[in-house]
């Protein structure tokens, strides 16, 4: 890709890095991005780096956040007594757009995964057991994808929650086996949630 110069060929090479992006995918958004209107390339590359400055793990739930805390933690309409975990910010996003859940979210950032050598100490499990302290909580719903390393991470979860007195449930498999919650819809997530069962 050297024939079209240093700095193409370097922003192709750059967005090629992001996750599902293939070669020409980079290829036809660097393009996209060098025929822009350049006030429009600014913004782009502005809002990047303001994103990486600025989006800190909110202290409470892990979730990405502007500030120390974020919206969802720091409402008082929401109910303080069931944490819903999730494996990553988009996931509680999808239920967010149900409407369905009124509790609060912990954000663990990954699966369980050996074979790609994610471990339980890389992922947010330190912070949810902190947040177990005390009489408040009393119910975690395992939200954590239907597939092996969901269910391994749900399970291992299980084991380090139940002797706490938490009440521990997971959602019903209205979720596809094997899907991705980000991409349910929201009538799939209602009833996955309104199934769910302790462990």
């Amino acid at each position: 890709m050297g024939y079209y110069g240093d700095h193409i060929t370097r922003l192709i090479e750059e967005l090629s890095k992001l996750p599902g992006i293939g070669g020409k995918s980079a290829q036809k958004l660097a393009f996209y991005i060098i025929n822009m209107p350049e006030e429009n390339a600014r913004l782009l590359a502005n809002s990047i780096i303001q994103a990486k400055e600025n989006i800190k793990y909110c202290s409470v739930c892990q979730n990405f956040s502007n500030s120390d805390i974020c919206p969802i933690c720091d409402s008082p309409k929401r109910d303080r007594s069931t944490i819903m975990v999730v494996e990553d910010p988009r996931d509680m996003a999808a239920y967010e757009k149900t409407k369905e859940y009124s509790g609060l979210y912990h954000i663990l950032h990954g699966a369980i995964s050996p074979m790609s050598g994610v471990t339980p100490a890389e992922l947010k499990i330190k912070e949810l057991l902190e947040r177990l302290h005390g009489d408040e909580v009393k119910e975690i719903i395992i939200a954590t994808n239907p597939n092996v390393e969901g269910e391994a991470t749900a399970m291992y979860l299980s084991r380090l929650i139940k002797p706490l007195g938490v009440t521990v449930s997971r959602i019903a498999h209205g979720v596809p086996v094997g899907g991705d919650i980000e991409y349910v819809d929201e009538v799939t997530l209602s009833r996955a949630l309104e199934g769910r069962r302790p462990m």
